[in-house]
Parts: C-alpha cells; sequence; structure tokens
C-alpha cells in the first residue's frame, strides 16, 4: 500500500506526520520525496548504507558536423538551448531531457550525455529499524521529478510505503502523487492553511487519488477547515491539537509518538482506516465496471 502525505503549503507539519506514521506502524517504509528540501532524516535518524545519482540527458554539440542551422534552438520547448553565430549555448538547468534536439536535428550534430542531478540515499532509521528513503535535488538543479521517480521505485511490495510529498501543488506534487493508493493532506487552521488546501484538493481530483485530511495544530477558535471539509464531503482523518509540546518536540528532532505515545495507536488507527477506504474504492469499482481497481 502506498499512501502519499502531502499538502497544499509548506509548514503545516507533513513531514512530522509523515514520521510520526512511520514510527507508529511496523516495518513500514519511508520515503523522502520532498526532494527540493528533504528533512525526514531529521526525525527517523537513519543509517545510510547505499547511495545512488540519479542522472538526466543533456545534449552535448559535435561542432565538425554542426551547421548552425538552429533547428534544435527551435524545437527546445524549454528554451535551453540558444543559438548564437558560432556556437549552440547549453542552459544545462532549463533542460528537461526530452532529447527532442537530438532527434530532430538534421545533421546529426547531437548526442545526449549523463548529468549527474540528484541523488537516492536508502538506509535505515535508528530509532525502528524500519526502511528509509531519502531523494535529494542537487542544489542549483530543476528538475525534481526524475529524484522523485527513482526514490518511488524504492517502495516495497507488501509493506506500507509512506512517501513524504513536495508541498504544494507543482509538477513535483503531482510526479509523488500519481501513482498512490491514498493521499493525506496535511493542512492548518487558518486561512491560509484553507486557501491552500483547496487547491491541493483541486489537483487530486483531478489526478482521481483518494484523498482525506489531517488538521495538525488544531484548536477550536479556526473552524473553516472543518466547514469546508463537510461541505465538499471530505473525510477528516484526524486532528493533531496545538500543542506548545508538540513544538518543543520538532525544534528537537523528535516526532508527536515519541512525546505523546499514547498516538501510536491514533496513527495505527488511521491507517487501519485508510486501508478500509481503499478496499471500499476497490469493491465499487469491481461492482460499477467488473474490473479490480488497484
Amino acid at each position: 500500500m502506498i499512501i502519499t502525505i502531502a499538502s497544499g503549503k509548506g509548514g503545516t507539519g507533513k513531514t512530522l506526520t509523515a514520521a510520526s506514521i512511520s514510527l507508529s506502524i511496523k516495518d513500514s517504509v519511508y520515503i523522502d520525496c520532498d526532494v527540493e528540501e528533504p528533512n525526514g532524516h531529521i526525525f527517523l535518524k537513519p543509517e545510510i548504507f547505499s547511495e545512488e545519482y540519479v542522472f538526466k540527458k543533456i545534449p552535448k554539440i559535435n561542432y565538425t558536423l554542426c551547421n548552425f542551422c538552429g533547428k534544435c534552438s527551435e524545437i527546445c520547448e524549454f528554451n535551453a538551448l540558444l543559438l548564437l553565430k558560432d556556437e549552440v549555448l547549453l542552459f544545462p538547468e532549463l533542460c528537461h531531457g526530452c532529447g527532442a534536439c537530438e532527434y530532430f536535428c538534421p545533421q546529426k550534430a547531437i548526442t545526449e550525455v549523463n548529468q549527474k542531478i540528484g541523488i537516492v540515499k536508502k538506509g535505515n532509521s535508528l530509532k525502528n529499524n524500519s526502511m528509509f528513503v531519502e531523494g535529494r535535488l542537487f542544489i542549483g538543479e530543476m528538475a525534481a521529478s526524475p529524484v522523485i521517480h527513482e526514490a518511488k521505485k524504492e517502495a516495497v511490495t507488501g509493506k506500507l510505503n509512506i512517501i513524504d510529498a513536495p508541498p504544494g501543488t507543482s509538477c513535483s506534487m503531482v510526479e509523488t502523487v500519481r501513482d498512490a493508493d491514498f493521499c493525506l493532506l496535511v493542512t492548518e487552521p487558518t486561512p491560509f492553511g484553507l486557501n491552500d488546501l483547496k487547491l491541493a484538493v483541486d489537483a487530486l481530483r483531478i489526478i482521481g487519488i483518494p484523498f482525506g485530511v489531517v488538521i495538525n495544530k488544531w484548536d477550536e477558535n479556526f473552524t473553516g477547515i472543518e466547514k469546508y471539509c463537510y461541505k465538499e464531503k471530505i473525510k477528516l482523518m484526524m486532528k493533531i491539537p496545538f500543542d506548545k509540546k508538540i513544538a518543543e518536540a520538532y525544534s528537537n528532532g523528535e516526532t508527536v509518538v515519541e512525546i505523546m505515545p499514547e498516538y501510536k495507536s491514533k496513527f495505527n488507527e488511521l491507517i487501519d482506516s485508510i486501508r478500509e477506504i481503499i478496499q471500499r474504492n476497490k469493491i465499487e469499482s469491481f461492482e460499477e465496471t467488473g474490473n479490480i481497481k488497484r
């Protein structure tokens, strides 16, 4: 089972929630796909045993064949190639490695070469010996999706895979959640939190991923999230209270379940509820179409 933990904005407690679930469920797999700023390691304290680079393809110009026709810069949708008088200037940060320039080059003067853009680390959490995976995009690189794709390959069939997604609703968030069985949206009880939650909900409905909501830093002074969920028939899965003890633990790299052990059972109940939703969706899909939904 693959569960992604996402949020419409940063700072809602998404990683804190994901790490707390990981520490609550035995033999789970935590995959940090927030590759531009991964910080799950702060909470899970992994011992890393392997690292693998992630590459993307970038064009290399053979100037003995190039006649500076400009077809490559014309075809590039990302403006990664610029034709000068006697040079084709490459902006590797803008290149998406699509291969169009190589394919359409009339002189066959372009070949693709590998460039390191990130790394995937694997290890075990020192706190509960669960599997830990981290994708990390190198500073200055812009193509997060290839690193996310490689990190997601480490998901283990038959185990609970908890994937920490990037905040927001950009391409990297979509790449992370698109193969998930369920998505937990972590939000905060503020007008900003509500606004960005709506954006995330819209994105998940377009993708077609079932989801529920967790309110972090909850207090009774702002009820906008609850009203929105009720109106939109969105399942409110859990409320984590606004508590100074949790904030202090967070600053020390500790999770909710480490300072409030009673929350282990609550997170287990949360996962059980998600399993029931996934199973119910499969049954409903089979009854409607005769096909078993993945």
